[in-house]
């Protein structure tokens, strides 16, 4: 099979296209061939070598929408999608012709989606799913402050408040586009600068703050998540963009009873994922989320144009289609 492969870490031109033997399945596991597959910043950070938990050679990749060629008979022909933290780092990953997978892994792909959109949903729903509603558990009705809303993750945080019914209050340093799916969704805008706290705190009902932050930008923007947050609230973290160490006045933290919380969705193989997904699939299925933004498309010979694409910041989402 067609791949794209690395064996020393550096920027996207390290990457090689190579043709190299289709996995061998054995009774736990599946062969997808891929229809597509999303490049991540986080694929390229891993190709520049950010993750010490990644051996050489590899396959990078962690987001896939395919179909499954070879596995459990009821598996074969069905139109699957995944992601995790395992493939792409310590397993060969999903920017190739096939990838091999646990049948644990396998989730049926929403019907709603074709496979290039399937395939550039996994590691930003999977973080925001992680962190709006199996940790900070956000209620129906409750307000939800996203700071970096105009992002992937941003994104797909406000989708799933929306479908709980809570009020969304987006946060970032330029305005959200209002047709995008993200900016549809959001109620009410305040920009990302010294007063942020001090504008939303403005804002009709929110004299005491939000039920909670999730802030997918950190670092720079971490003491105004604190200060957004109400008494008892959440703030989750996913990032420390522009600072790693950060300040906290400690005893308005506890005064305000803040629960701060961590979400990390590397953390989550393939196999731990595929509940996440099987949720979020539901959700497209059932019309309360919506398709992303396909901003490039290239072919697996491109993989190297694919990467450099992402590592400039191109908007919207990049896809390789084996």
């Amino acid at each position: 099979m067609k791949a794209l492969r690395f064996t020393r870490h550096g920027a996207p031109d390290v990457l090689e296209y190579v043709d190299i033997a289709t996995p061998d399945i054995d009774e736990d596991s599946a062969l997808v061939r891929v229809h597509g597959a999303s490049v991540n910043p986080s694929d390229v950070k891993n190709v520049a070598g950010h993750f010490s938990q990644t051996t050489l050679p590899r396959i990078p990749g962690r987001d896939f929408s395919g179909v499954v060629e070879q596995g459990p008979l009821a598996w074969r022909g069905a139109d699957v999608w995944g992601t995790g933290g395992d493939i792409g780092f310590t397993r060969d990953g999903t920017h190739a012709q096939y990838v091999r997978v646990p049948v644990s892994a396998l989730v049926r792909k929403p019907a709603a989606l074709d496979h290039a959109q399937a395939s550039a949903i996994g590691v930003n729903f999977v973080v925001a799913w992680l962190g709006v509603v199996d940790y900070a558990q956000l209620r129906e009705g409750e307000t939800i402050a996203v700071i970096g809303a105009g992002g992937g993750v941003g994104g797909a945080v406000t989708q799933i408040a929306k479908s709980l019914d809570c009020r969304i209050i987006g946060i970032d340093r330029h305005p959200v586009d209002a047709s995008s799916p993200a900016g549809k969704r959001i109620h009410d805008f305040v920009p990302f600068d010294e007063h942020t706290v001090e504008h939303l705190r403005g804002l009709d009902g929110l004299a005491d703050g939000v039920d909670v932050v999730f802030d997918s930008v950190g670092g720079i923007a971490f003491e105004a998540a604190l200060g957004l947050v109400r008494r008892r609230g959440r703030v989750v973290e996913i990032s420390a963009t522009g600072r790693r160490r950060v300040d906290m006045d400690l005893i308005d933290f506890y005064h305000n009873e803040t629960q701060l919380l961590g979400a990390d969705s590397a953390k989550l193989g393939v196999v731990e994922s595929a509940r996440l997904m099987q949720g979020i699939a539901r959700g497209f299925d059932h019309g309360k989320f919506d398709a992303p933004v396909i901003a490039h498309r290239y072919a697996l010979a491109q993989g190297r144009e694919a990467y450099e694409a992402v590592a400039q910041g191109t908007p919207g989402r990049v896809v390789i289609t084996p």
